[in-house]
């Protein structure tokens, strides 16, 4: 069974991961986007790619990261028991 610090370290580096992916889509599609700025049917194209990929991307960052959140408070429990507030 692993310790409660273990599975605290292991969620803040998960945390940590998946919010640097969301950072990186979010700034390769914005590199896509100013790259095609100047074809005006593409241009249209990759803005709304931008708006779709920002707004799945951000919905997933934020589920994974309650999720992460509910894997933690659940260790916290483990080891705290009936002491643990929440």
């Amino acid at each position: 069974m692993p310790s409660y610090s273990d599975a605290q370290k292991a969620v803040r580096v998960e945390k940590f991961r998946l919010w640097f992916g969301w950072l990186a889509g979010n700034v390769i599609m914005a590199f896509f986007a100013n790259t095609t700025k100047h074809i005006p049917i593409v241009s249209v194209l990759t803005q709304l790619l931008l708006l779709v990929v920002f707004v799945a991307l951000t919905v997933a960052v934020f589920r994974m990261t309650s999720a992460l959140n509910r894997r933690g408070d659940a260790a916290r429990r483990e080891v705290l028991g009936d002491d643990y507030p929440g």
